[in-house]
């Protein structure tokens, strides 16, 4: 069993993203980090049922008060998966471009910008992301309509429409972060799936509509 945490409160039609992205990321800083670490390695207990051996998986590295570990990614690995995380930059203009990939060896991320770890050179492009069977996708929170909220830099809403439609895209979310309704936008592209400490993996009804 977890122990109780507060929970973000006030998710309603009329929220708007940047007062809901306030609310989690308050909520996820008051967080202890027994707690966080007891989520931690219940999210690694359920990747048997997301991934198969043999799949190409998508992942990304656990930062600051995000759920999961950098461990989530050795456990991955343990399921005989080709892992490939996420290297984030911006064109000239500061746009932020799709994201390419590099495959994950453990002991082998390097520095990043924004504060993240990344692999080491080689990248794949972009569209590797469509050999992916899974892709795991950081989240602030998700809807029971596949609605992501992310934190609003625009990497993966320029990145996920190449992924293969039959792909499981996997929102991983705290308990509280999986809720009725969230707002949208017609880009959005819909999580078929969350994961999450308590429940593990959860079927998003992504065909609703908004």
């Amino acid at each position: 069993m977890f122990p109780s945490y507060p929970a973000p409160e006030g998710f309603t039609v009329r929220s708007t993203k940047a007062q809901v992205r306030a609310e989690i990321l308050a909520a996820r800083r008051t967080v202890d980090p027994q707690v966080r670490d007891a989520e931690a390695a219940a999210l690694c207990s359920y990747l048997g049922a997301v991934v198969k051996a043999g799949q190409t998986v998508c992942a990304y590295v656990p930062v600051g008060s995000e759920p999961g570990s950098p461990g989530l990614l050795d456990a991955l690995l343990g399921h005989d998966v080709v892992l490939l995380l996420p290297v984030a930059r911006h064109d000239a203009d500061g746009t932020p471009l799709p994201l390419r990939w590099g495959r994950f060896r453990p002991g082998e991320l390097v520095a990043a910008p924004f504060g993240l770890r990344e692999p080491a050179q080689p990248w794949l492009p972009s569209d590797a992301l469509a050999d992916a069977a899974v892709v795991l996708v950081p989240a602030l929170a998700v809807d029971r309509g596949g609605v992501r909220l992310g934190r609003g830099a625009g990497f993966y809403d320029r990145t996920l429409p190449s992924a293969d439609p039959r792909a499981a895209l996997v929102a991983v979310v705290r308990d509280d972060e999986l809720v009725d309704h969230l707002p949208s936008e017609p880009h959005d592209v819909r999580m078929t799936h969350a994961l999450t400490p308590r429940a593990g993996l959860v079927a998003l009804d992504s065909r609703a509509t908004p």
